[in-house]
């Protein structure tokens, strides 16, 4: 049995993970044993869900999680433990779906905190980036970018450990001459972390969409797309939300202005 909503809303974030598992309508209704038509009235209509088993199905094709796709379907509540704030776990930044963070930051109305220490992959994955950022700055979507200042030894002495040729300070200046972009719209706002701060903030990025955050804590001399993240819904105070926002919310408080 399906549910239905009087209000039909277009689920974009099952449309953006289709498109992005370059799977057609047809293609993914046969591999998870509905109908092509029954797929395309979930695309058609956010309030129609289909039963746990098969969405879990739909979300398994997808490379995606039950919570992206349905947010209201599958409550995390059935979880008793600490844990239950956790929606996904990925064992690379890279391995997470592009639609997880566009969807995320659709999404989100009221704050958009990107406290990553180069921020500039944002860019290269999502090209409307700017564009999404402007509209919701403009409507009153408050957004953030905390960023390492490129010339601090802390980001130099990153640079060694990470031995690339692609340095940490470029792609912070990456991040920078997008931003600039930007310049001038009251709602965007960027920051350099406090020297003394840096060698915290480089350790850790976290990217808070409203009441979700992805979070990727770097490990040794790997760089960000191959260091885990973790997808969290807030669920609790003082909850692993919490704890991982709190701490880029006390970065961002000693910041300096760009």
């Amino acid at each position: 049995m399906v549910e239905t909503s009087e209000v039909q809303i277009l689920n974009r974030a099952l449309e953006r993970a289709k498109r992005d598992a370059e799977l057609s309508s047809r293609k993914l209704a046969t591999r998870t044993g509905v109908t092509r038509e029954t797929v395309e009235r979930w695309i058609a209509n956010e309030g129609r869900k289909p039963h746990t088993r098969t969405a879990v199905r739909v979300a398994e094709e997808l490379g995606v999680t039950v919570e992206m796709l349905w947010p209201t379907s599958i409550r995390q509540a059935v979880k008793a433990g600490p844990d239950r704030e956790i929606v996904a776990a990925y064992p690379f930044r890279s391995s997470c779906p592009n639609s997880v963070w566009t969807t995320l930051i659709d999404r989100a109305q009221h704050d958009l905190l990107f406290a990553g220490y180069t921020n500039y992959f944002l860019w290269t994955e999502q090209p409307q980036l700017s564009e999404t950022l402007r509209r919701k700055a403009l409507s009153g979507c408050r957004i953030r970018f905390l960023v390492g200042n490129p010339e601090s030894s802390i980001t130099r002495m990153r640079e060694e450990v990470e031995d690339s040729s692609f340095p940490v300070s470029t792609r912070i200046r990456i991040t920078l001459g997008n931003l600039q972009k930007l310049a001038g719209i009251p709602q965007i706002e960027a920051r350099y972390c406090a020297d003394s701060d840096a060698v915290n903030h480089v350790s850790l990025s976290v990217f808070r969409m409203d009441s979700e955050a992805l979070v990727t804590p770097h490990l040794a001399s790997v760089v960000g797309h191959d260091s885990p993240m973790l997808h969290l819904k807030r669920m609790d105070e003082k909850g692993l939300y919490d704890q991982f926002v709190s701490s880029a919310e006390e970065l961002w408080g000693r910041g300096i202005p760009v």
